[in-house]
C-alpha cells in the first residue's frame, strides 16, 4: 500500500483524496498497555532510526466477537501468518522474517505455548509483547491483513504471477498448482498462501509461499502498467484497504514517507527468510510444536538491536524455505 500511495505523488492532484480514502477505510488497532506492561517493554535507543514492523495474516471469517475486527483483546482465533519486517536505518533493504506459528515460546502471563496462541489469549497487544520479549527488541508498528484481502489484491491486479516451487493440489479442493510460473487470482490465490497440509514440511512451505506471493504482488504494483494507471491504483486502495488493520501511528502519511525512503530498494531482491527453529516435538499437554532455537533468537535479537541484519544473514545464510 505504501508503493501505491507513493505512486500517486506523480499525480499530485488526487494524492490527498487517495490518502483520505486509505485512512477512512483501513481499520485501527489500539496498542494499549498498562503502566507495568509499558515499563516491561524494551527501550529503543532514540538515535536508532531503524524500523521493526510486525506483519500478521488473520482470518476473521469465523469470528464475530466484539474484539475480532482489530484483535485488540482475547478472541477465538489465532494468526496463520506472522512476519517481522526490519527496515535498516539507511533504508537500503527490507528484511522479511517469517515466524512459524507453532514455535513454542514464553507468552507473558501465560507461560509456554505456541506463538500464535498469544492472539487468542490477549489479541495483538499480547502478541507484540511476546515477540518483543523473545528478541528483547522494540516493535515500532503493526500491520495486519485479513486473508480475504489477498483475494481482493490478486483480483485488483488482474492476477498475481508467482514462480511456484513445489507442485501440489490444495487439500479438499481440485486446485492444482504446477511448478513454474502460475497466475493466481481470487480463491486460488487465497489457497496458495494458506495451504500447508499438502506439504511434508507443512507450515514452513506455507510461510515460504506467502513470501513468494508478497514479493510477486509488490513487483506487479511497481510495474509501469499499474503505477501509470490512476483507475487501477484507486481500485487497489478501494478493494484492499478494508482488509487492513494498522496501529494508530501507521497512517497514509507515514506510509508515503516510508515509501519515499525505500524508493531505491529492489523488491525483487528483498531479503526474505524463515526464522530457524530447533526441530519438532510434542508439548507436555500433547500439542505438536516447533522448538525455539535459543541461538537463533539471541543472534537475531542482537542483529535487530544493532541494525546488523545484513551481517547476520551473511554469517547464517537461510535455508531454501
Amino acid at each position: 500500500m505504501s508503493i501505491v500511495l507513493v505512486a500517486m505523488l506523480g499525480l499530485g492532484y488526487i494524492l490527498f483524496d487517495l490518502q483520505r480514502q486509505f485512512n477512512t477505510k483501513t481499520n485501527t488497532v489500539a496498542l494499549e498497555f498498562s503502566k507495568a506492561e509499558q515499563l516491561a517493554r524494551p527501550v529503543k535507543d532514540p538515535d536508532d532510526k531503524s524500523m521493526n514492523v510486525l506483519m500478521l495474516g488473520v482470518d476473521h471469517a469465523d469470528d464475530d466477537t466484539e474484539n475480532s475486527a482489530a484483535l485488540q483483546g482475547p478472541v477465538s482465533q489465532r494468526s496463520d501468518s506472522m512476519m517481522l519486517v526490519h527496515i535498516p536505518e539507511d533504508r537500503s533493504q527490507i528484511y522479511v522474517m517469517s515466524m512459524v506459528r507453532d514455535m513454542y515460546v514464553d507468552i507473558p502471563g501465560y507461560g509456554q505455548n505456541k506463538l500464535n496462541a498469544a492472539i487468542s489469549f490477549g489479541g495483538v497487544p499480547l502478541l507484540l509483547r511476546t515477540v518483543e520479549g523473545l528478541f528483547e527488541t522494540k516493535i515500532d508498528h503493526v500491520a495486519m491483513i485479513d486473508f480475504e484481502g489477498f483475494k481482493e489484491l490478486s483480483t485488483a491486479l488482474g492476477g498475481v504471477t508467482v514462480n511456484n516451487e513445489i507442485e501440489f493440489t490444495a487439500n479438499d479442493t481440485d486446485y492444482f498448482y504446477p511448478t513454474g510460473e502460475i497466475t493466481l487470482e481470487g480463491d486460488r490465490a487465497l489457497r496458495f498462501v494458506r495451504e500447508r497440509k499438502s506439504f511434508s514440511n507443512g507450515d514452513y512451505q506455507r510461510v515460504a509461499n506467502q513470501r513468494i506471493f508478497i514479493a510477486a504482488a509488490a513487483n506487479q504494483l511497481l510495474s509501469s502498467g499499474t503505477l501509470t494507471n490512476p483507475a487501477k491504483l484507486y481500485e487497489i486502495v478501494d478493494k484492499v484497504s478494508p482488509y487492513l488493520t494498522l496501529d494508530e501511528n501507521f497512517d497514509a502519511a507515514t506510509l508515503v514517507g516510508l515509501g519515499l525512503q525505500l524508493k531505491n530498494v529492489d523488491t525483487k531482491n528483498m531479503a526474505m527468510f524463515t526464522m530457524p527453529t530447533a526441530g519438532s516435538a510434542t508439548s507436555v499437554d500433547g500439542q505438536s510444536i516447533e522448538l525455539a532455537s535459543v541461538t537463533a533468537i539471541e543472534q537475531i535479537g542482537e542483529a535487530l538491536r544493532t541494525d546488523s541484519m545484513r551481517e547476520y544473514l551473511a554469517e547464517n545464510p537461510p535455508e531454501s524455505n
